[in-house]
């Protein structure tokens, strides 16, 4: 048998969630573990804590995870150790994708450099059409502060549009002339309004197309004009749901929602914020990015409907009022949802267990509770309702509909429909 001092392997077990970071949900890149002992990517927690910080009271750079946290800005440092075992995990998941000969051989200990290359996977098309969307909406925000002349010092501007754009890939908008946004009240008007049919455009004209073989494709109008919208004189057909006496029309609770959200007027949509939001300190609002609905569901049947198209990453479900503030939707005993990761993955999460279902990402999902008999279901919506899971619930409390858009990417954002039927 060999000894302590024996370099044999030990097989150790781990999963990528133990490697994940629970910000983006992707494996560590350039880890920083702090002070508590919580690790996060170098570039997400930057990104959480934004310009002026995160956190209560005297800790502004907080942990999100625990909220413990130090009135200075710590110093991020990049956890060489956890950075080795991520780098090995990819490593090993590619050997079993494509086979040991195809793949580098891992580095033997954190110390050699460099180390093996992380597994990238192309962005499709959906992807960059988000992107281009999110880039869009965030320019609408500038120019609707400008128009209201917030009073800024030529430097604050350079930060919010900076700060803006610094977070997308394509690094060489940051170079933006402010001066463009420096013109009269109605030039400023009229960038506003196309900026806003531009929106529009992107929004209305493309769809989903998922095969086997391709993830997720984009179909694109020949042109964004105003002759490619539809035309609003002859109103689509209604769909006919088989749920439509158990419509509900949920709206969100203001007292959970987390900092880094903000909800529209009506309270029927939640957007990933650029900035952290000032709401006042509550036990009852999420550390991390998700949210409740106000109504609570003791009993009955319900069914309402989420517009995913404007996500990157979602998880979409119920959870008791009491779920933990600082756990993540579907990692709990008191919550369940359905889960869709932006490399292509759609997962249920039921008691602290996940269960992959493909990967076609459905653009309107459909949530069907019913507490008669404690089943919980669902649903792609489009010509009509297509089951995705369905799965039995023991709940001790009432349900909320829960909400969780990660990876924090600005402008990111999910409408409750109101169902037409």
């Amino acid at each position: 048998m060999a000894g302590p001092s024996s370099s044999s392997a030990i097989p150790v077990w781990l999963t990528e969630e133990d490697l994940n970071c629970i910000i983006c949900q992707g494996l560590l890149t350039s880890p920083a573990t702090l002070q508590c002992g919580h690790s996060f990517c170098c570039e997400c927690l930057r990104r959480a804590w934004g310009a002026r910080g995160t956190g209560v009271a005297s800790h502004p750079w907080a942990c999100p995870t625990c909220l413990e946290g130090a009135a200075l800005r710590p110093k991020l440092r990049k956890n060489t150790l956890l950075q080795y075992l991520a780098d090995k995990f990819s490593w090993a998941q590619n050997e079993l994708e494509v086979g040991p000969e195809r793949v580098l051989s891992p580095v033997q200990g954190p110390e050699h450099s460099p180390a093996p290359p992380r597994a990238t996977v192309p962005e499709n098309i959906t992807e960059v059409v988000q992107k281009l969307t999110d880039l869009v909406g965030q320019l609408v925000d500038i120019v609707k502060r400008l128009q209201r002349q917030i009073p800024l010092s030529e430097s604050g501007q350079d930060n919010i549009v900076s700060t803006a754009l610094s977070s997308r890939e394509d690094r060489g908008l940051t170079s933006l002339n402010l001066k463009t946004f420096n013109t009269s009240q109605g030039r400023m008007g009229e960038i506003l309004h196309d900026l806003e049919e531009i929106q529009k455009n992107l929004q209305e004209n493309f769809t989903w197309k998922a095969t086997p073989e391709e993830q997720t494709q984009v179909e694109f109008p020949k042109a964004l004009s105003s002759s490619s919208l539809p035309d609003q004189s002859c109103p689509q057909p209604r769909r006919t749901s088989r749920f439509a006496q158990w419509i509900l029309s949920p709206t969100f609770d203001l007292g959970s929602l987390s900092c880094i959200l903000k909800v529209s007027e009506d309270h029927r949509t939640v957007t990933v914020s650029q900035f952290r939001q000032p709401y006042p300190w509550s036990q009852e609002r999420f550390s991390t990015s998700q949210v409740l609905c106000s109504q609570a569901l003791s009993s009955g049947r319900h069914y309402w409907e989420v517009d995913t198209k404007c996500c990157n990453n979602w998880a979409v479900g119920v959870a008791s009022w009491g779920m933990s503030r600082d756990r993540m939707l579907g990692r709990t005993a008191d919550s369940w949802c359905i889960e869709w990761k932006g490399t292509g993955q759609l997962s249920a999460w039921t008691m602290v267990k996940e269960t992959v279902l493909g990967s076609d990402r459905p653009g309107v999902v459909g949530i069907w509770l019913d507490l008669e008999e404690r089943k919980l279901a669902f649903y792609s919506v489009a010509s009509q309702e297509k089951l995705l899971y369905e799965c039995e619930m023991a709940a001790s409390s009432p349900l909320h509909p829960a909400f969780w858009l990660y990876g924090l990417t600005p402008g990111n954002s999910l409408i409750i429909n109101q169902v037409q039927v």
